[in-house]
């Protein structure tokens, strides 16, 4: 089956990259003829570049980084190259994709209305596109709440899509009520199909994996302490964290999953922190922003793993275990029973 695989894939960040990746290459694994749907806009463009070298803003990047944010950004943009990819198509004019047996739209915030540049595309509700069969994957709203629900004229456009899938509650409670029908709840492709294998890139002492950016200061101040407390270094992986002992801002999107992989254990305030985490086992814990909260509040949720998300008044013998001890056996056990239900929908959206 040619199966076109429509969603952010070229995003500078990490979690995009590699839900795309994962996504394309499991379809393909399944003996699918799938590659990603290239769509460009300039607009789109110009706003990832913009947050690519001023992640922090309203604070400026400094001066000195602006050279590893660059060298960031040139490795996804190399690693975006070696992706199989339709031809280039004007994100407005979804027709020049060219023909598809199925279209899969999802693995990310795909019908997220607040989107800062993607909102609002009626490309990703399935227009203009040209498929006999549209499907989502993993599909989200991100943090468009549904207590807003939908308005009917984009429910409307959902209809045109013959399975759906997503990856958080929000997201099934926003198709339930719009659609009146359930949609199928499977899990991010990180967690779904295979990652790089595990393996420790060669540090010379134990360390802590910081990622995402604007913690709050009791969460710094927790994270701190922990390694100070078992002698492990902090290393900020992709932004300048100013409190971690080591920033790894050029870090590109192929070198990620083993500086997570080798880590003693992960802090993160990011949804795709506590995916990589959990895909390879990591202690962990997170603080989610409140754009990210759903997505966290609902991942944890799902699999059993509510203590690792933190708030200010953890106490730190909680923030001890969650980074010390080895993931639950039940986390585990659910991970992999949702990976079973994960391909049987998509088994049967892909028939």
């Amino acid at each position: 089956m040619k199966v076109g695989v429509l969603t952010f894939h070229r995003c500078i960040n990490y979690g995009s990259y590699w839900q795309a990746r994962c996504l394309v290459e499991g379809l393909r694994a399944l003996g699918h003829d799938a590659e990603l749907l290239d769509h460009d806009a300039a607009d789109v463009t110009r706003a990832e570049w913009r947050c690519a070298f001023n992640p922090l803003l309203p604070q400026r990047t400094a001066r000195a980084d602006l050279p590893l944010y660059a060298a960031k950004a040139r490795k996804f943009l190399a690693a975006f190259d070696e992706l199989p990819q339709s031809t280039r198509f004007p994100l407005e004019r979804p027709e020049e994709a060219g023909a598809y047996d199925t279209v899969v739209v999802g693995s990310d915030e795909v019908w997220n209305f607040q989107h800062p540049w993607y909102g609002h595309k009626g490309v990703f509700f399935g227009e203009g596109l040209q498929a006999r069969r549209l499907s989502a994957y993993a599909a989200s709203f991100g943090n468009h709440d549904a207590a807003n629900g939908i308005d009917p004229a984009w429910a409307a456009k959902l209809t045109r899509f013959e399975t759906i899938s997503v990856r958080d509650a929000n997201s099934l409670d926003l198709v339930r009520q719009s659609l009146g029908r359930e949609p199928d709840l499977v899990l991010d492709p990180c967690l779904q199909f295979p990652l790089p294998p595990a393996r420790a890139p060669g540090e010379e002492a134990p360390y802590l994996a910081l990622y995402g950016h604007g913690f709050p200061s009791w969460f710094a101040a927790a994270v701190r302490r922990w390694a100070r407390d078992t002698g492990r270094r902090i290393v900020s992986i992709g932004y300048r964290c100013d409190w971690a002992d080591e920033q790894r801002i050029d870090v590109g999107p192929e070198e990620f999953p083993a500086v997570i992989s080798g880590a003693d254990a992960v802090a993160t305030n990011f949804f795709h922190g506590c995916v990589f985490a959990l895909h390879y086992a990591r202690p962990f814990v997170c603080a989610p922003s409140a754009y990210r909260f759903n997505k966290v509040r609902d991942l944890t949720r799902l699999l059993g793993a509510e203590r690792h998300r933190v708030e200010e008044g953890t106490p730190p013998d909680t923030f001890a275990a969650m980074l010390e001890a080895p993931l639950a056996p039940d986390i585990t056990r659910r991970i992999e029973a949702l990976r079973q239900a994960s391909r049987s929908y998509l088994d049967r959206a892909l028939a």
